[in-house]
């Protein structure tokens, strides 16, 4: 287990590095860095002295090795726009965007779970019916339309949530709702689909002819086995959601790091772009190693 470990994380490194390979080289694919962050009508001498203050006139070598070494320092750069550090920008809108995703990803998964649960013990029934109703619904409804309709009843008709800010529970509500209204779908159907398979195995029927309990065997045998595709897709969902839910916080003005990253591919400021891509990586990277151990857990027999 423990050289399974070390290889996993062998691997992320590498990753890691090709990343910042590739969002250091993607600055350069559009023709001359400064020209192309300087804002627009800037003379050519103030394009030079960028240019020389930021270090674009040595060769790309040199370049990616001195953002190599500032990065595995903990500096990601200075904003352009904001004329702060980086680090400083992104941690202050981290505990938003957590908030958010954790949020979604709750009240996603619960009701997911339940969805799967219903469809699958009463298979083909009503229930199974209405349940794969819901799940294709938030699916089929795109979130920037769900999130505009919910404030047109719930803030405008209604009154009863504001529509924007960030602060209290009722402006968490509409957020949290409208971005997981997709992923509740996937998981609901995800763990029906899985369910069904899990419960026509050996097993289930040797724990049936054993005389233990229909929901004993459903929860303890059936539905631990049946999550593992689940966790799957719920940790790249939660390492998608912490790269930032661009679409929703910019409809309900949600001051989270896709928002952030909007307003910078707006601002020209690329070292704030960099950073935020760099960071998502990285989330992606661990929930990934994070998800491989879990896999342990929820069935040993993965250990051979």
């Amino acid at each position: 287990m423990l050289r399974y470990i070390l290889s996993r994380l062998g691997q992320s490194v590498l990753v890691m590095f090709g990343v910042s390979l590739l969002i250091f080289y993607s600055l350069h694919l559009t023709g001359d860095p400064a020209a192309v962050m300087m804002p627009p009508g800037s003379s050519q001498a103030e394009i030079d002295h960028f240019r020389q203050a930021m270090g674009f006139d040595r060769p790309l070598l040199w370049q990616y090795g001195h953002y190599l070494n500032a990065v595995l320092h903990g500096d990601l750069g200075q904003s352009l726009r904001y004329d702060q550090p980086v680090t400083e920008l992104i941690a202050q809108r981290v505990p938003a965007t957590l908030l958010l995703a954790v949020t979604a990803l709750a009240w996603s998964t619960i009701v997911g779970l339940l969805l799967g649960l219903v469809s699958a013990i009463w298979r083909n029934s009503f229930w199974d019916l209405l349940a794969r109703l819901l799940a294709f619904s938030g699916q089929a409804i795109p979130v920037f339309w769900l999130g505009l309709l919910m404030i047109l009843l719930f803030s405008l008709q209604l009154r009863w949530l504001p529509s924007s800010g960030y602060g209290s529970a009722s402006q968490l509500i509409m957020p949290a709702v409208s971005l997981g209204a997709y992923y509740m779908s996937a998981i609901a159907r995800l763990v029906r689909a899985s369910l069904i398979d899990v419960l026509h195995l050996d097993y289930i029927r040797t724990a049936q002819a054993r005389g233990l309990s229909q929901w004993r065997i459903l929860i303890r045998h059936g539905l631990r086995n049946a999550l593992i595709p689940v966790v799957t897709v719920q940790g790249m969902y939660f390492a998608s959601l912490l790269g930032g839910a661009l679409v929703t916080e910019i409809i309900f003005a949600w001051p989270g790091i896709g928002r952030l990253a909007v307003q910078a591919i707006q601002n020209r400021d690329f070292p704030l772009v960099q950073a935020i891509v760099l960071l998502a990586a990285l989330v992606f990277v661990m929930v990934n190693l994070l998800i491989d151990l879990l896999y342990v857990v929820l069935n040993p027999r993965i250990r051979l």
